[in-house]
């Protein structure tokens, strides 16, 4: 069976087929051209806030209007608030249900045209006074839900030329039904769905990438120094233990960087034998050994204007530590078997799970590649850290994903199963989460995810949970008991054979060998 289409591609299919109401509709090319830009993007881990800006951006370009805003609805507080427009004077705007005209859209549903502001009822003259701007007419939409719920409005202002007109109003109704299904294809909707609490700032954006999940204190530090790592031009070291997304943020980094547009290339360095690494970066000359009968490119040539993602570069031999701080020291290289000096027009982001301080300190790792590398350190926290909200914000999201992907409505996850995903340790991190979501979707039965469907050791098995009061050392050692258990019955449910067993885990072929190792397994 095919796997059904991801939100994005969705999108994108709808925008292919985008016919607008009315008896005269904006061009198909041009309105198509706003939405399938906008498209490109939902599938990356783009920030959220660039993203919706490209949207209103140019729905403002179709409509010819002065100004737009993306309003959003906060269901516990009552309001709407903007999160996306062209309000240099402010930061946000917040309404209550009910006011000004964006209020009123978002509590009536209905598409309000106003040819002139000052004398509308519903025209809220407050962020004038506020901005100094002059609003003259405004013309604005409901942005719904599959269920027909509003999530937001449209709000365009000064049409240039003259009064919105009723074809405007037509056009801007299909226009605010495609930016509504954008929306929807974001993890900022999942967000938007449950709301909030009253302890959290209710759907923070700031620094906020698509297809991240979670709100706790430790992943918004990460977020905030992955956007500022895009805004530069630094190297960066991206440190976390397995599954815990360092390849996720490394392509938010590439994303949201002057490259975007240019390649990301990604090297498992843990995946790669010894002897062949150099080669794969730096790729060889014709003669270069024995075999080498033509000239092969390397990483860093097909990387070359872009990004370059070294994960796990705690596994490179030290020989090819050295010409990598060459790259990034002087910007060059040469070919295993060459003597011409090419440029190095290339980012570098490493990522790795291991203690590489201890490692220079042994000798296994160079102290001057070390203080290159982590020009920009962003450190990925644990799930186990996480706290209670952001494990079922992320359950819920690799449910969606899983019941997408197999073809399944999406099932809700009982309040047992939803304990017992909080009290796991989650020595696999975030991956493993993902991969014991997407098995309990597949083999449910029902219309909820009980504990029973839940793919995780017995409470025995486990040992206590990381909400404990166990000392740090005694915590840490029944961490790696579950780490171990879990892996060793990988291991058995594929009768041993390593490479599947790597692959169902996340991790590299090399990364498990170490640690059946470490646990006198190998």
């Amino acid at each position: 069976m095919i796997g059904a289409p991801s939100r994005a591609e969705a999108f994108l299919a709808a925008a292919l087929r985008v016919r607008l109401q009315g008896d005269v509709a904006a061009p198909l090319d041009e309105t198509s051209a706003v939405l399938l830009a906008v498209g490109g993007l939902l599938g990356r881990e783009v920030a959220i806030e660039d993203l919706l800006h490209s949207l209103v951006d140019g729905i403002c370009r179709v409509m010819d209007a002065d100004r737009g805003t993306i309003y959003l609805v906060d269901r516990r507080r009552g309001e709407v608030f903007s999160k996306a427009a062209h309000l240099p004077e402010l930061d946000e705007i917040r309404l209550g249900m009910g006011q000004g005209v964006a209020g009123f859209v978002a509590e009536t549903g209905e598409v309000v045209n106003v040819p002139t502001a000052g004398v509308e009822s519903r025209f809220f003259g407050g962020v004038d006074e506020r901005t100094g701007y002059r609003t003259d007419s405004i013309l604005a939409a409901p942005m719904r839900n599959p269920e027909g719920e509003i999530i937001g409005v449209v709000q365009l202002l000064n049409k240039r030329g003259g009064a919105f007109t009723r074809e405007d109003e037509a056009r801007l109704h299909g226009l605010s039904e495609q930016a509504a299904m954008a929306i929807q294809a974001t993890t900022l909707y999942e967000e938007l769905e449950r709301g909030g609490d009253e302890r959290s700032k209710p759907f923070p954006l700031k620094d906020r990438f698509n297809r991240i999940v979670g709100d706790s204190e430790s992943l918004r530090e990460a977020c905030r120094l992955t956007a500022k790592a895009a805004a530069s031009s630094a190297t960066v070291l991206i440190r976390g233990e397995s599954g815990t997304g360092k390849e996720l943020f490394a392509r938010a980094v590439h994303v949201n960087s002057s490259r975007r547009d240019k390649i990301f290339v990604k090297v498992d360095c843990a995946a790669l034998p010894t002897t062949l690494i150099e080669n794969e970066l730096f790729g060889h000359e014709r003669g270069a050994f024995t075999g080498a009968d033509r000239r092969t490119s390397g990483k860093f040539d097909q990387a070359q204007g872009g990004t370059i993602f070294l994960d796990e570069i705690g596994e490179l031999p030290l020989e090819v530590q050295g010409k990598l701080l060459r790259v990034l020291q002087d910007k060059e290289y040469e070919r295993v078997g060459g003597e011409e000096v090419l440029a190095a027009d290339v980012r570098v982001v490493a990522a790795t799970n291991r203690d590489l301080e201890q490692m220079v300190a042994e000798g296994r790792f160079r102290q001057d590649l070390y203080y290159r590398i982590k020009v920009v350190e962003i450190r990925l926290p644990a799930l186990r850290t996480r706290g209670a909200q952001d494990i079922a914000a992320l359950a819920r999201h690799f449910v969606i994903s899983a019941a997408r992907k197999n073809g399944r409505r999406v099932p809700e996850i009982s309040s047992e199963a939803q304990e017992r995903l909080v009290q796991y340790a989650w020595p696999g991190n975030v991956r493993e989460l993902e991969n014991c979501m997407e098995s309990a979707v597949v083999i449910m039965d029902g219309e909820r995810i009980i504990v029973s469907d839940l793919p995780l050791p017995s409470r025995s098995a486990a040992g206590p949970q990381s909400g404990g009061t166990q000392p740090e050392n005694q915590e840490t050692q029944k961490l790696v008991d579950v780490e171990r258990a879990h892996i060793t019955s990988v291991l058995e449910s594929v009768d041993g054979n390593r490479s599947l067993a790597a692959k169902r885990l996340g991790i590299g072929r090399n990364t498990l060998a170490r640690k059946l190792k470490s646990y006198g397994l190998d």
